[in-house]
Parts: structure tokens; sequence; C-alpha cells
């Protein structure tokens, strides 16, 4: 009995011994000790922060767009049903291409009105010219030269009225004036590209102020952002810009200040500024993209350590500040200003607690503070 005693009390001693080590390896008064072991293991370096080249950027927001002239929104002239349609979001479209075909019999209606102004024209243009050549010859009084040219002009009127309202619906007035009337009218494209909204199912009721598609020209993809006033004096034209889609990917893609605003917009006081982007990108991009992007205004060197070693919590940053190397790593958790930012570096703009000749974890931080 004594002997199995002794074995419980022995394990207990020894499982209470690990479970010190390891809470010593981990943290210790609000320091962080890592084993020499367990530094190598991980593969974690040890470095100084160094010199770099730094770009001077002014911060912007925005979203991928196309110009007015190659985003198209259809709506009918008249409102009527949904006959037919076989597109969907996505589909790429021609100029000149039929998108949808809807049915109203008021579209007979102006048919109808306007063969009936065709036909009286005729008689009163004969009427007209008529009484213009008795009013000369002293026949007829002014009054009824005066009456019949104000019928024919109105009528005249009318007709061209009419005859424009056909030709936005895309009805032929020569078929109209030939007796083939038709209550179904087709909607074309009025620019290529792809159909980014299709409001339309068929036997809705679609009005004038109703938009059925939308189709945009991805060819013509560039970026639209906003900057504030106190930073427009330092962007030009032919500047590089650097943007990320946050929502969409970590890539980070580049374009060239196109066009720069001439007034200051909204109660936000902020300016439009509009960027070119690479061709290969386009096919990437979506319009409507939100996007976080930096203009290059000039260059700078600063003090930069690699990414991968800085730590953000709540919007603030901190490094591992390397503390004592007797066997084991002691680190600290150090609060630190930074600046502007490479593909690899991030500038730390230095103080009493960080400089040129400091120590701290280069790689391998993620795995001590997660």
């Amino acid at each position: 009995m004594k002997k199995i005693l002794y074995i419980l009390a022995l394990v207990t001693f020894t499982i209470s011994c690990k479970n010190e080590v390891v809470e010593e390896t981990v943290k210790d008064d609000g320091l962080i000790t890592v084993t020499a072991e367990q530094f190598k293991s991980s593969g974690m370096l040890v470095g100084s922060p160094s010199e770099q080249d730094f770009d001077v950027t002014v911060k912007a927001s925005g979203k991928i767009d196309v110009p007015p002239q190659y985003r198209a929104k259809i709506t009918p002239f008249i409102g009527g049903y949904v006959k037919a349609t076989k597109l969907l979001v996505g589909d790429k479209v021609s100029k000149g291409q039929a998108l949808i075909t809807l049915e109203n019999t008021e579209y007979l209606d102006i048919q109808k009105d306007y063969v009936e102004v065709a036909e009286q024209i005729n008689y009163l243009k004969s009427e007209f010219e008529r009484q213009k050549t008795l009013y000369n010859e002293k026949i007829t009084s002014q009054k009824n030269y005066l009456k019949a040219e104000s019928d024919y002009r109105q009528a005249k009127g009318m007709y061209q009225g009419l005859r424009e309202k056909l030709l936005l619906l895309n009805i032929n007035p020569a078929n109209v004036e030939k007796g083939r009337f038709t209550s179904v009218i087709t909607l074309t494209s009025p620019i290529s590209g792809d159909i980014t909204v299709m409001n339309a199912n068929v036997g809705m009721f679609m009005s004038p102020s109703d938009v059925i598609l939308e189709v945009v020209d991805t060819n013509y993809l560039h970026l639209n952002l906003s900057i504030f006033e106190k930073d427009i004096l330092h962007v030009k034209q032919g500047q590089n810009i650097s943007f990320t889609i946050p929502e969409a990917s970590k890539d980070v893609f580049t374009s060239k200040v196109q066009l720069v605003g001439k007034s200051i917009e909204n109660k936000d006081r902020t300016i439009s500024v509009f960027g070119v982007l690479n061709p290969t990108d386009k096919v990437k991009l979506l319009s409507g993209m939100f996007v976080e992007a930096g203009i290059v205004i000039s260059s700078k060197k600063g003090l930069g350590i690699p990414i991968d070693a800085l730590i953000t919590e709540n919007n603030k940053n901190f490094v591992l500040l390397l503390q004592e190397n007797k066997g084991n790593y002691i680190f600290k958790k150090t609060l630190v200003n930074i600046g502007e930012k490479s593909e690899q570096f991030v500038e730390i703009l230095s103080n009493e607690a960080i400089n040129e000749n400091s120590k701290i974890l280069t790689k391998g931080v993620f795995d001590l503070t997660n």
C-alpha cells in the first residue's frame, strides 16, 4: 500500500513540474520565453530594423467603374409586358443586338394615329398650296389661306412626332404605312458589353421608369477614387497607384492617375481621381468592386522590418523585442508606430524602445501570438 501511495505521489509531482515548465516557456511577468529547441524547430529568426526605400502615398478609396458612355441602362420608351428574353447576367452582347421584346396594345394606337395623319397630310398639303395660289391671285381671303397653312403645318408636325415615336420603338414607319401593324417591339443594345443587371421576367409589365437591363463595356474599366481636400495639391496626372480589393483578394494591383477632378464634391470635401487599369487586370476585376488605394507622390528612406514581424491588435501595432538570449530567448511585446509600407517591409518610426540596433523577432511571430 505504501508503495502504491509513493508511486502516485511521484506521478503527481512529475505532472506538476511539467505544467510549471510549460507556463514558463509561454509567459513570465508579461514576457514571452522561447526555449532554444522551440526557436530552432519553429524556424524562428531574429533581426534588426534596416534602412529601406518606401513610397510616400496618399490614401484613397473608391471603386472599379466605367465612364458613363460605356454603361447603358435599358428602359422602355413606352411601357409594355415582357414577351421574351433569353439573356442572363454575365452574357456578352453586341451593339444593336436584340435584348428583349415587349408587347402592348398602345403600340398599335400609335401606328393607327400615324397612318391617319399620313393619309391626311397629302390632302392638307394640296389644300394649302391651292389656297396660297388663290390668295396670291387675290381670289380668296387671307383668313382661308392662313387656316389652310395652319392645318397643314399642324398635321406635318404631328406626322413627324409620331414618326419619331415609331423609330424610338424600333418600328419601321414604312411598314406601318403599308398597313403592317405590330403590338410587339424589340429593345436593342446601344453598346457592346456584358449584362450586369437583369430585372425582367416573362409577363412582367415594365414602365418607362424601370431599368430592364444594364450593359457595361468592361474594356473601359477604370479606377474611380476619392481623396480628401488636404491631399489634392500632392496628386498629379501620371503618378503610380497601388490598390487592393479587400473583400475579394490580397493581390496588389497597379494603375496610373489619368484625371484629377477640378471641383470639391459632396459634404465630405472629397475630390475625384480617375486611374487607368492594366489590360491584364481588367479581366480579373468587376464593375462596382470596392478598392483601397495609395497614390505614390514621392519616395523616402526609412527604418523597416519585414511585414511578418508586425503584430496588429485593436488598431495598435507591436513587435516582439528581444530582451535576453542566454539559452532561452525572452521577448517583450512592444508598441510601435508605423509609417509607409512596401510589398515586403513596413516602416517603423524610431523611438526610445526601437532603433536600428534593436533585435526583434522577424520570423515565427505568428506561432507565438496565435
